[in-house]
C-alpha cells in the first residue's frame, strides 16, 4: 500500500544535483579565479554573449577563406542563388527495398526510409542495376534510369513534365534582357528573322563593290 502523502513524506520525483559554486575559497576547486583564468575578454562578465565565429574584432576564419565564385551569389540576377529542388534516389537502392512487381510510389518511398518527406520533388537516378519489374512513379527521371526500369519490363511515370535545354535557355535569355531592359534577342534560323538578316548583309556588300570600282 502506498504511503499516504504528508508533509514528512514529500520528496523531489528525482535526487537533486547541486550546482557549483565558484569563487568560495581555493578548496572549493572553483576558487580565486572561479574557472575564468587570468584577465582576457573571456574572463569579464558578459563574454559569454559573444557570438559563434567572434575572434575578438580580427577578421574571421569565414571571411579569411576563399569563397566559391559564380552566377549563384544572392544578387546574381536572373540566375539568383543556387538551390537543389530535388532529393534523388537511385535504382540499387529500389533494388534492394523493393520486390518484383511493387507499386513505388511517394508514400511507398518515404515508409523504406528513402526520402525525408514528399514535399519535395523526388527524381530517379540510375546509379545500380535494376533485375525487378516495377512500376516506378516520381516527379523526375533520368534518361538512363527510365531506360533501365523499362528493360526491366516496369514502368516509369513522371508526375512533372521534362525540361527540355532549349526552354532553360530561352527562358534564361528573357530573364537577361528584362534585368537590363532590352527587348529579348529573336532566335535566329527560323522564319523572317534569317532572311531579314541575310539582306541586310548583300546591301552592305554593294556599297563596298561600288568602292572598289571608283578606286579602279
Amino acid at each position: 500500500m502506498a504511503e499516504p502523502l504528508n508533509l514528512s513524506s514529500l520528496k523531489p520525483a528525482q535526487a537533486r544535483v547541486d550546482r557549483k559554486r565558484v569563487g568560495r575559497g581555493l578548496g572549493s576547486g572553483k576558487g580565486r579565479y572561479s574557472g575564468r583564468g587570468i584577465k582576457g575578454q573571456k574572463s569579464r562578465s558578459g563574454s559569454a554573449k559573444m557570438r559563434p565565429g567572434f575572434e575578438g574584432g580580427q577578421n574571421p576564419i569565414y571571411m579569411r577563406l576563399g569563397k566559391l565564385r559564380g552566377p549563384y551569389s544572392k544578387d546574381a540576377m536572373p540566375v539568383g542563388p543556387h538551390r537543389t529542388f530535388t532529393q534523388a534516389v537511385n535504382l540499387r537502392d529500389l533494388e534492394a527495398r523493393f520486390d518484383a512487381g511493387a507499386d513505388v510510389t511517394l508514400e511507398a518511398l518515404r515508409e523504406q526510409g528513402l526520402i525525408k518527406n514528399t514535399k519535395i520533388d523526388v527524381k530517379i537516378l540510375a546509379s545500380g542495376d535494376l533485375t525487378k519489374k516495377l512500376s516506378v512513379t516520381a516527379h523526375r527521371f533520368s534518361a538512363a534510369a527510365k531506360e533501365k526500369i523499362e528493360a526491366a519490363g516496369g514502368s516509369a511515370t513522371a508526375l512533372r513534365e521534362p525540361t527540355t535545354e532549349k526552354t532553360r535557355k530561352r527562358r534564361l535569355r528573357k530573364g537577361i534582357a528584362a534585368a537590363s531592359g532590352q527587348k529579348a534577342p529573336a532566335s535566329p534560323g527560323k522564319g523572317e528573322p534569317a532572311e531579314e538578316a541575310e539582306a541586310v548583309e548583300e546591301v552592305s556588300e554593294e556599297p563596298a563593290a561600288e568602292a572598289e570600282g571608283e578606286e579602279s
